[in-house]
């Protein structure tokens, strides 16, 4: 075995637990010490400086001299995060990160080597190793690499806990699955189930691709109408008069080819959810027509001059526009909008839960490898700077386009393969990660030129200063400097449009 130094200074001591930093290790002590590592190192010095260093800044921890003894430990029991001397003797380092990672894929392994060959550092990486860590190295970088190892830690255990929750309460996770921990995010889950139980209608706001049916699916699964049907609706899929026919029924004889009579999605619904996508496309004859069902729950199908049922029906609808400002212009009615929105939902794009890409794109990838592939070929991983790649990118398709990405990987990936930037197609490779620029939203430029104006710049302030801070990963001196303005003046800008560094940003936890 090479020996190595390993030295604490008083500078690379650990930070103190008040402190707030922007690294992936600015975790908290009850968090950190609910982490397992195992130091597997020959060299005794090297062994227990590591060990009191980590246990220093908080990490449960155990550490191991001999080969032998360490495979027999952890055939027994898992930890989150392994160190591994590569050329241990008795039982090789490479032995051993196999044992770990048999133990538990998710296991975290990092191999610790005096001769950091490439050929070796390939080999363990393509082995599973999440990274390797030459000798000698100092303090500070045994705690940045542990930093960001916790932080891979705590993402995946959220992951786990938040499928087990919606395994545990909806009782099909397949169709109903929420993954993500960023705080709007979270928020926007936390309301869906706290309004899951009455009967309110709900208005679900949010980008395309940000999964509003699968939050209406939530609602519904979480709901007392749960054994009784979901019926989903495109509103923009259908041309108004069959729309009207899909939504109320129709009377024989009432159009051309009308043969029988049909009853609606209203009265197929009764009793459970109907959910109203791309609410704002509907036509103004068929929202009135609607406006009476939530009113008194009459439906009158196409061609009737009767009342042919009466429903009971939870009414759920999304957009992926602003419905107010579709009010203001005339497009939605104003008493339907109340009507509809008696609780309101916004889910965020995925630009603004950034720390949430890498859950979800692990998800995917496991999701798609065993749709796609053969049960014994071993899973690709994504290896840290592809994550950043990742969650460097603007994803105007947000989780829909995550997923369809992820997919393709899965697609062409070999099994076993470390996954880098350059394996991953996207579908805009030219476009600048952050600075894209979007379409302007529909009423931006109505009405007189002055307030056009201002209305545009003050939505254009908003949009730079959000990704301004996405960009600078929340940090408030970077964010200035890459703006070319002081932090007063920065500070002022988010002020006057509430803008908040947590709620927009929330990277490097």
């Amino acid at each position: 075995m090479a020996t190595s130094s390993f030295t604490a200074t008083p500078n690379e001591q650990a930070p103190r637990e008040d402190a707030r930093t922007d690294d992936p290790g600015d975790i908290s002590p009850h968090l950190r010490a609910s982490i397992q590592v195992l130091v597997i190192e020959d060299d005794r010095t090297l062994r227990e400086g590591c060990a009191s260093m980590l246990q220093m800044n908080g990490y449960n921890v155990s550490s191991i001299g001999r080969g032998d003894e360490a495979l027999e430990l952890l055939r027994r029991r898992r930890f989150d995060i392994v160190l591994i001397d590569l050329y241990m003797s008795i039982v090789p380092g490479m032995e051993l990160l196999g044992a770990a990672l048999a133990t538990d894929r998710e296991t975290i392994v990092v191999m610790m080597t005096g001769n950091p060959s490439v050929t070796s550092s390939i080999e363990a990486l393509r082995a599973g190793a999440w990274d390797y860590l030459p000798k000698p190295f100092s303090a500070t970088h045994l705690q940045v690499l542990l930093g960001r190892a916790s932080h891979a830690v705590l993402l995946a255990r959220e992951s786990r806990e938040a499928q087990q929750t919606v395994l545990g309460e909806s009782g099909n996770s397949e169709k109903v699955l929420l993954l993500g921990a960023a705080p709007a995010f979270h928020r926007a889950v936390e309301l869906a189930r706290r309004v899951a139980q009455t009967d309110a209608s709900v208005m679900i706001t949010g980008e395309s691709g940000t999964g509003k049916e699968v939050i209406a699916q939530f609602i519904h699964r979480h709901s007392r109408r749960a054994t009784r049907k979901l019926v989903p609706i495109n509103c923009a899929a259908l041309p108004e008069p069959l729309l009207e026919s899909e939504m109320f029924g129709h009377r024989k004889g009432a159009f051309t080819g009308a043969d029988r009579d049909k009853p609606g999605i209203l009265e197929t619904a009764n009793g459970g959810t109907l959910f109203l996508d791309e609410l704002t496309e509907m036509s103004h004859p068929i929202q009135a027509k609607l406006l009476r069902v939530l009113q008194d729950g009459v439906v009158r199908r196409v061609g009737s001059e009767q009342q042919d049922a009466v429903v009971d029906v939870r009414f759920v609808s999304a957009t992926n526009k602003d419905p107010q400002e579709a009010v203001r212009s005339g497009i939605l009615r104003e008493d339907l909008f109340y009507r509809l929105r008696v609780v309101p939902i916004r889910l965020p794009a995925l630009r603004e839960r950034v720390d949430d890409i890498p859950i979800l794109a692990k998800h995917f990838l496991a999701h798609y490898w065993s749709r796609h592939r053969r049960r014994n070929e071993a899973i690709p991983q994504l290896r840290p700077e592809t994550m950043e790649f990742l969650r460097s990118r603007l994803w105007r398709g947000n989780v829909r386009e995550l997923q369809n990405v992820i997919e393709h990987v899965a697609v062409l990936a070999d099994a076993g393969q470390q996954l880098r930037p350059e394996d991953i197609a996207l579908y805009d490779d030219d476009a600048a990660p952050m600075a894209a620029s979007a379409p302007i939203p529909a009423g931006m430029l109505d009405g007189a030129y002055h307030t056009a104006k201002d209305r545009l710049v003050a939505h254009f302030e908003r949009e730079y200063l959000s990704r301004l801070v996405i960009r600078a990963a929340g940090n408030m001196s970077k964010a200035a400097r890459l703006a070319s303005i002081d932090r007063t003046t920065l500070y002022r800008l988010m002020e006057k449009h509430s803008v908040s560094r947590d709620d927009v940003a929330d990277v490097g936890r």
